[in-house]
């Protein structure tokens, strides 16, 4: 297969006839694994007076109670050493359901039988479990950045209209197939062995070293694949890998962490919630002047990712929109819950939330179409993010939004809304076009670099080490693709090796959709070393000059030659003389970003090394009587640049889309925030509690297109930015396109807002519709009925006991 071919994924046979091998499959392959079961407290905030073990330690099958006795080393588990692994002694319970201990037995039964006899002794303290509770208590984490430009007073006092408002927006669940796993095992020299379904190994690592009192070098972490990922397996699982390690060295033998669903989603953080208050400046064409907002995420008990969160959600809250004065305070409340962390998009999602509520709620008090103020607040060639970074290639932006308003055709659908709205009382329609601009990089600059090993054989056979990881997303499908396209080999010849930190040490997290950007960086410049070195033997071997080799389709020929056997060589042939010839066939390959820069202090910089721009057209049906909403028809435009594997790619923009809709209108974590005694437990649990979509919630019809335009081949500099090979990330920008969905919603309920047929009331203007988030069957009942109950010819007898609950 050629670079950029219609490829299916590396791994799809082993999927679908059950042979892919994931973490806990390895099991069966160890002898004498220990299973770990936690003992989890029932208070959301308390301290332990003290733990007894001895009942536990002592039925049937227990090997040992773990607790922060201990820990070898240092007893926390994060980054910003604020993660104690096990409370106790001065150490609090942070959040229900915390681990304070776990059992260690021959059977997961055994062990889940013995947690229950472990005997802990608690005093229940007081709780925040909402972000509405944190501020009122001025419990936060870390710093409060601020994102400034301009001036906003003097944006207001040019405004002709000036609107606020304030909304909160729930988290989600990334509800990954596998669960939380990873067995540890300890060799004869005291190495310790991970195998984890893990986003980032190398930092597990350094966790793991760190709890264990050892060197990095004495821990080596492995990931086969993992059964999904979205951002819930880039910091949550090193205490689990952890708390195995410890089981591992303890006992000498293998310890096996895996956390049923029931556990995982209670144990585990979420995407951040929000709290936006804003205020907004409008001429009245529909310019934006100024934006003062604050926005504060729910953090959770501890700082997780939390702080880098909300720089993206900072950085986002511009989305295609040019802000000339603005003024966003960012801030974290600290509440007693799991730690929120990251999730597909990564505070992206949240910011541009914040931008599209306040365009959505302008057009419609300015009377203007919310496409034609969208556009007129595009942004346009030569202009600057609040940040300070130019925004680059910025034609595609307006490119994407007129293909999708063409592939769509709009204009036409349009009309055909507005005659069913007129005929269909109890059932209306919207429809709604949202733009995205997305950049692509971490913050965090260390992060911006990966590393590669490549291996050839003297057979010619090829095999690649890469510091990502492979989490369905088609990561080793595309570096097979770029490995395969820099040693002119067919993709055949080529085999992915898993992810391991004594292959490829100090790589960075498979995250922030730079995947492909970063380690296919490193695998091609791996692959370049070991061409520069075969052109030579080659050179020699066809009797022309270095710079004349070309390496293609496993063939090697001298520029302008013939292509037929006798002209050429195998790449077998070419590798077996460089052999012979001492020639040194492997190579380490080394990337990081290059023309990037951010100072977290001052929130500016260039923190991206290229803008991903899309469109999406959503279409939606709500039934007054219920809420109950349909996704009738979704159109997406999206810019991939020069595709790596156009299969892959499709796949994660519908998959991202859908994802998307499922946070913006199913997905609601619900707390317990009661002073009972069940205060701060989750109550949507399980999947018969906590919805995600299903068949019957897919868009009935999905288009996916790739936007229509010569891809920039130049790399980074200039206009032409885009990463390996001329592609662009697709991870995490399409999940932002499902605010189309959540727009056409809007339009959809305003519909109700126009008089029935038959009545004579003049047609109101526009209603302002404020949408709660997710915007569940729910929700749109009470706010279609909100609409209704203040349009003059929209209700009928008998709604106005309706109309008085909302």
């Amino acid at each position: 297969m050629t670079l950029g071919s219609a490829d299916v994924h590396e791994s799809a046979v082993g999927h679908v006839t059950a042979t892919a091998l994931y973490t806990d499959d390895l099991q069966g392959r160890l002898r004498g694994v220990l299973q770990a079961w936690p003992v989890t407290s029932p208070h959301t905030h308390a301290r332990i007076l003290g733990i007894d073990t001895a009942a536990a330690s002592s039925m049937p099958g227990v090997v040992l109670v773990l607790t922060a006795a201990d820990v070898p080393g240092v007893n926390d588990a994060g980054t910003r050493h604020d993660q104690p692994l096990f409370p106790g002694g001065d150490v609090e319970v942070m959040f229900h359901s915390q681990p304070v201990a776990w059992v260690l037995a021959e059977t997961l039964e055994q062990a889940r039988i013995a947690a229950a006899a472990v005997e802990v002794d608690y005093r229940p303290l007081p709780s925040l479990v909402s972000i509405t509770d944190a501020v009122k208590a001025g419990s936060f984490h870390g710093v409060q950045p601020v994102l400034r430009r301009g001036d906003v007073d003097t944006g207001f006092a040019a405004a002709d209209h000036i609107i606020d408002g304030e909304f909160e927006i729930g988290g989600q669940e990334h509800f990954y197939l596998e669960t939380q796993t990873c067995i540890a095992l300890v060799d004869e020299s005291g190495q310790v062995f991970i195998h984890a379904s893990i986003q980032h190994p190398s930092e597990m690592q350094d966790i793991v070293a760190h709890v264990l009192g050892v060197p990095a070098h004495a821990v080596t972490v492995q990931c086969l694949r993992m059964g999904g990922g979205f951002g819930g397996k880039e910091m949550q699982h090193h205490g689990f890998a952890a708390v195995a390690a410890i089981g591992a060295v303890r006992t000498g033998r293998p310890v096996r962490v895996r956390l049923p669903r029931a556990l995982d989603i209670v144990m585990t953080g979420k995407r951040h919630g929000y709290l936006f208050t804003w205020k907004a400046g409008f001429t009245d064409d529909g310019r934006i002047t100024a934006l003062d907002a604050t926005m504060t995420s729910d953090g959770g008990w501890c700082l997780d990712l939390s702080e880098a969160v909300l720089e993206r959600s900072l950085c986002s809250v511009d989305n295609a929109y040019h802000l000339p004065h603005v003024r966003v305070h960012g801030r974290i409340a600290k509440c007693h819950k799991t730690s929120q962390t990251a999730f597909r998009g990564f505070g992206a999602p949240q910011g541009m939330v914040l931008i599209e509520e306040i365009m959505g709620q302008a057009s419609a008090v300015l009377g203007l179409d919310p496409g034609v103020v969208r556009q007129r607040n595009f942004y346009r060639p030569g202009q600057t993010t609040p940040y300070g970074q130019k925004v680059t290639q910025v034609n595609r932006l307006r490119a994407a939004w007129d293909q999708v308003n063409r592939d769509a055709d709009l204009q036409r659908r349009q009309a055909e809304i507005a005659d069913f709205n007129a005929s269909h009382p109890d059932r209306r329609r919207g429809l709604a076009v949202v733009p995205v601009k997305y950049g692509i990089s971490f913050t965090y600059m260390p992060l911006n670099q990966a590393g590669a090993l490549v291996l050839v054989y003297k057979d010619g056979s090829v095999l690649v080490n890469h510091g990502g990881t492979e989490m369905g997303q088609g990561l080793h499908t595309k570096m097979l693709q770029v490995a395969a396209t820099a040693l002119g080999v067919p993709r055949s010849l080529v085999r992915m090796a898993p992810t391991r930190t004594d292959k490829v040490p100090n790589t960075s997290a498979t995250a922030a959709s730079s995947g492909a950007d970063l380690n296919g960086g490193a695998v091609k410049a791996a692959c370049d070393e070991i061409i520069d070195r075969l052109r030579g033997v080659a050179a020699d071997l066809l009797g022309c000059g270095v710079d004349e080799v070309r390496f293609g389709d496993g063939r090697v020929r001298a520029d302008g030659a013939p292509t037929d056997a006798a002209h050429t060589l195998t790449w077998e042939e070419v590798v077996q003389a460089a052999y012979l010839r001492r020639v040194q066939l492997s190579a380490s390959g080394f990337f990081r970003t290059p023309g990037i820069s951010w100072d977290a202090g001052s929130v500016t910089g260039t923190p991206f090394r290229y803008f991903v721009y899309g469109a999406a057209a959503a279409e939606v049906e709500i039934s007054r009587f219920d809420g109950s909403c349909t996704v009738r028809r979704v159109d997406i435009v999206h810019d991939v640049g020069q595709s790596l594997a156009p299969t892959v790619d499709r796949g994660q923009i519908e998959g991202g889309f859908v994802q998307g809709t499922g946070w913006l209108t199913l997905e609601d974590l619900r707390w317990d925030c009661s002073d009972g005694p069940g205060r701060g437990r989750l109550l949507t649990s399980s999947a018969g509690t906590y919805k995600i979509p299903s068949l019957s919630e897919m868009p009935e019809q999905i288009n996916v297109r790739f936007l229509e335009q010569e891809p920039d081949r130049e790399g980074v500099g200039g206009e032409g930015q885009s990463a390996v090979y001329g592609s662009k990330a697709v991870g995490e920008p399409p999940f932002t396109l499902a605010l189309a969905v959540r727009e056409a919603l809007r339009e959809a309920v305003a519909a109700f807002g126009t008089p029935m047929p038959g009545t004579t009331c003049p047609a109101p203007r526009r209603p302002r519709v404020a949408l709660a988030l997710p915007s569940t069957p729910e929700e749109l009942f009470w706010a279609v009925e909100r609409v209704r109950a203040v349009a003059p010819g929209t209700a009928e007898p008998g709604d106005a006991g309706v109309r008085n609950l909302v």
